[in-house]
């Protein structure tokens, strides 16, 4: 009656979740998302690498390229972002020059320098959020007092 595990129907069903958790996602959620997505490939890229695996290498090292360039570049207002949003640009471009330097010369260490660069901007995007919500969570009794 029912079949043994089936790849493409569990792709399909990965596919439809993600699509599904889009439309409910906030935009602070996406770009966290999004950065969690470029450390993930990069690591798989790295550990494909490491075990001289060149196309899960170079689809590590393209998902990653394009998380930067369609999703992460993309998203940056850089007139209302100003300096900030400036910066970003900056660190993404320079990740981009490296990840393409790291494909071509299976190079780890360019690898790590561009999760060195990513992790921190992860972390902060992560603790912004945080630290939103316990404000948020002082100020309700506070609201709720008056």
């Amino acid at each position: 009656m029912f079949s043994a595990f089936n790849p493409r129907a569990a792709a399909a069903y990965q596919r439809i979740n993600v699509e599904t958790s889009m439309h409910t996602i906030d935009q602070h959620q996406l770009v966290s998302l999004l950065l969690d997505g470029v450390l993930s490939a990069i690591a798989t890229a790295r550990g494909a690498l490491a075990r001289g695996d060149v196309p899960a290498k170079c689809n590590g090292i393209a998902k990653a390229v394009r998380i930067l360039e369609e999703g992460l570049m993309t998203a940056l207002d850089r007139e209302a972002g100003g300096a900030l949003a400036e910066n970003l640009g900056a660190v993404y471009e320079y990740s981009l020059t490296r990840l393409i330097q790291a494909n071509a010369r299976n190079d780890d260490a360019m690898l790590a320098e561009v999760a060195r660069l990513i992790a921190p901007i992860a972390q902060g995007w992560k603790d912004m959020k945080r630290s939103q919500a316990a404000a948020n969570d002082v100020a309700q009794p506070a609201l709720m007092e008056a």
